[in-house]
């Protein structure tokens, strides 16, 4: 079947080359972003992108983001009770997530973040268990 429109534009194409139209764009030489729906079927893939353009993303991936904002702002928090308090919204908010996947979270790209959290939350437990402070802040 001859498409006229396809081979307008790939004439548009090869004289935009020649013209060197395409030797300053942004990112030139530089690898492609990975296609973030490529593990997606072939069929759902173009409503994905447009849905994802018009600013509606999955519910598992919207709480993915926030999860990751948690762990974020975790990190910066000075006070040991609030990031006690903010740590366990965080749990339950892995927790809800994993009940609703039917599988565990992965936090792979914040695994350090997490750790570290972890770790000084369980240092908050020992100096509050030390001193006999509850979260809410009175002692016992």
């Amino acid at each position: 079947m001859f498409n006229v429109t396809a081979l307008i534009a790939e004439e548009h194409i090869r004289k935009a080359q020649e013209e060197g139209k395409f030797d300053d764009l942004e990112g030139r030489g530089l690898p492609l972003h990975p296609d973030e729906a490529a593990n997606l079927p072939p069929e759902l893939r173009m409503a994905y992108r447009i849905l994802k353009s018009s600013g509606y993303l999955p519910p598992d991936i919207t709480a993915e983001k926030e999860i990751s904002q948690a762990i974020d702002l975790l990190e910066h928090l000075e006070d040991e009770q609030e990031r006690y308090r903010q740590m366990q919204k965080l749990n339950v908010m892995i927790m809800q997530m994993n009940e609703r996947r039917g599988r565990p979270v992965t936090l792979e790209n914040s695994g350090d973040y997490y750790r570290r959290i972890v770790e000084k939350v369980r240092v908050a437990e020992d100096k509050f268990a030390k001193t006999g402070v509850k979260d809410n802040g009175n002692k016992e």
